[in-house]
């Protein structure tokens, strides 16, 4: 019985999790209306949904651009500053 418990509450933390990407993917693609056909916020939706955690240099290095260009559209997006020294961002 303990067995059938635990994979209920497992399955109850995926579904859980997945309503929570679900909505957060709508709200970031709110932001995304009207944006240029080049922009690059789209890809850093995709990479912050794929991620926990982003930082500064993984997301210069995805996307192929510059340092600030990287933490304008972190504000953009309005992710939240994980680490206390704007160089980690999440959900």
């Amino acid at each position: 019985m303990a067995f059938v418990d635990a994979i209920r509450d497992a399955a109850l933390a995926g579904l859980k999790e997945h309503d929570r990407l679900t909505m957060a993917r709508k709200q970031m693609e709110r932001r995304l209306r009207e944006r240029r056909a080049n922009s690059k916020l789209p890809d850093l939706v995709e990479l912050v949904l794929s991620r926990p955690v982003v930082s500064t240099a993984l997301i210069q290095e995805r996307l192929k651009i510059s340092k600030q260009g990287a933490l304008n559209l972190v504000g953009e997006l309005g992710l939240r500053e994980m680490t206390g020294r704007e160089r980690a961002w999440g959900m």
